[in-house]
């Protein structure tokens, strides 16, 4: 292997100088950077390029939780369904830990079938989690690809975007947030997440040639 040089001009977005604005580097910005050295490299289709940060909280309660999605397929592999990519792999909360000490129900914990990139190898699945609210919160979200869908590779086709949004029971309304957007929530109200998913690897072959997925042969 040959060493790479890396030359990051001061005052940019990855050398900022004080008083730029610096939060989630670690978490979200961290993410676009691997993606760009994947995708020049052509090593493989682009991950779901964030964490999903979410938290929520009031006066007695304070709570964040990250979220997974899908990562990109390479030359001789699909992408990875319900997974965090470039960054960490942290487990999340227990279902029945996160009930029991906050005043929320979590109503759907799931895997986005069919949003992963298609191609010779398809990108991995982003995921569906909806959270109820059973007192009055605040909540945030910091996180990307929400108008930019992860790149296909090689001819594969591209992931798709995540959604962040809440649904008012007292209206019966959904509201969307932006990618960075911060909301209050009432008893009732249900905070509904679909993260992205991976870009696929090469063009998708006709059923002659014999391919399935690793994943799902009907995929």
């Amino acid at each position: 292997m040959q060493p790479i040089r890396l030359i990051i001009p001061k005052g940019t977005m990855l050398n900022p100088e004080y008083p730029a604005a610096v939060v989630a580097g670690n978490v979200e910005t961290s993410q676009a950077v691997t993606d760009a050295l994947y995708g020049a490299l052509k090593v493989m289709g682009a991950a779901q390029g964030t964490m999903n940060n979410f938290t929520f909280g009031n006066s007695q309660y304070q709570y964040y939780e990250t979220v997974c999605g899908g990562s990109g397929a390479g030359p001789d592999f699909d992408g990875t369904d319900a997974v965090h990519t470039h960054m960490t792999n942290s487990r999340m909360t227990d279902p029945e830990i996160l009930e029991f000490r906050y005043p929320v129900l979590l109503e759907e914990f799931s895997i986005r079938h069919g949003s992963g990139g298609q191609g010779r190898h398809r990108g991995g699945h982003g995921v569906n989690r909806r959270i109820r609210f059973n007192e009055g919160m605040e909540i945030n979200i910091i996180s990307n690809h929400r108008k930019i869908p992860p790149y296909g590779m090689e001819g594969g086709g591209e992931g798709q975007c995540g959604k962040s949004m809440v649904y008012r029971k007292a209206t019966n309304t959904v509201e969307e947030l932006d990618s960075c957007d911060h909301a209050e929530v009432q008893p009732g109200d249900v905070f509904l997440l679909e993260t992205p998913s991976g870009g696929g690897y090469g063009p998708v072959e006709d059923s002659s040639s014999g391919y399935r997925s690793l994943h799902n042969p009907s995929s």
